[in-house]
């Protein structure tokens, strides 16, 4: 049977509920579903739990959503460009869970291929593992909330830390390419967090950048396979070059003086 999974991006995002949990794919503003998160703006979903490497920027991507007031808890690596994430964040507006980097992705991986849980040695000696870290503070500027303590133990000679895997109710990832089975390939930056985001979503949207037919990937060049992915929503080219950057660096003409 042809299960074509290709809908409107309004479609997509229809079942996102309040108080749902969200992981979203891209690193920086590098490979975010512009899209997608667009269409969920619209859609008036609140009160939501963002996974993601960072919150977007003030007035993009993510930002856009928290700069609304509609996200409640961020899982993160870094609080980025986004000066207002940093402003709600302190003034105890919004809890911040922030995670090592590579122990995000390995969070994020290990809940979309089944593991509970896993020992790493990333954080050991920290406030990761022994807990004390401020989720969420008082207007006042004291901690509210702080993050427990981990089991750790010694594996291979070496102390590490529990983590747990990360399983969410919807995933929204941008890819280069897909087709209507929702098999896809993402290009150099933009591979970040987009397949370990589509595969720990229960329910994952993928907006493309280019829609082919089921058969034109050839099989050893897919990235994540279509058995993640449960919509796909095919960009206007328009769309599809919408790629804005974090902050722009550039040099004067050679020989210039500075």
């Amino acid at each position: 049977m042809i299960v074509d999974k290709v809908v409107a991006a309004a479609e997509a995002v229809e079942q996102v509920a309040d108080g749902a949990s969200l992981a979203v794919g891209g690193f920086g503003l590098s490979g975010i579903p512009w899209v997608l998160l667009d269409a969920l703006l619209a859609q008036g979903a609140s009160g939501l739990t963002v996974v993601s490497n960072n919150c977007g920027v003030d007035g993009a991507g993510l930002g856009l959503l928290l700069s609304a007031h509609r996200i409640d808890r961020v899982i993160a690596s870094y609080v980025g460009e986004n000066k207002e994430f940093a402003r709600q964040y302190l003034s105890g507006e919004l809890q911040v869970e922030l995670t090592p980097q590579g122990t995000l992705a390995e969070r994020l991986r290990a809940g979309g291929a089944g593991i509970g849980a896993f020992f790493t040695p990333t954080g050991v000696g920290t406030q990761v593992a022994e807990g004390g870290l401020p989720w969420r503070y008082h207007p006042d500027g004291t901690v509210a909330l702080a993050s427990p303590p981990k089991e750790v133990r010694t594996f291979l000679d070496r102390e590490m830390v529990l983590e747990e895997g990360i399983v969410t109710d919807v995933a929204l990832v941008r890819a280069a390419v897909a087709d209507r089975h929702g098999n896809a390939v993402f290009h150099a930056a933009a591979r970040n967090f987009n397949p370990l985001a589509a595969m720990a979503g229960r329910f994952t949207v993928l907006e493309a950048e280019r829609v082919v037919d089921a058969g034109e990937i050839h099989p050893d060049d897919v990235h994540l396979p279509g058995i993640f992915v449960q919509r796909v929503v095919e960009l206007t080219p328009e769309q599809a070059t919408r790629k804005q950057i974090e902050k722009r660096t550039t040099r004067g003409p050679r020989g210039a003086q500075r």
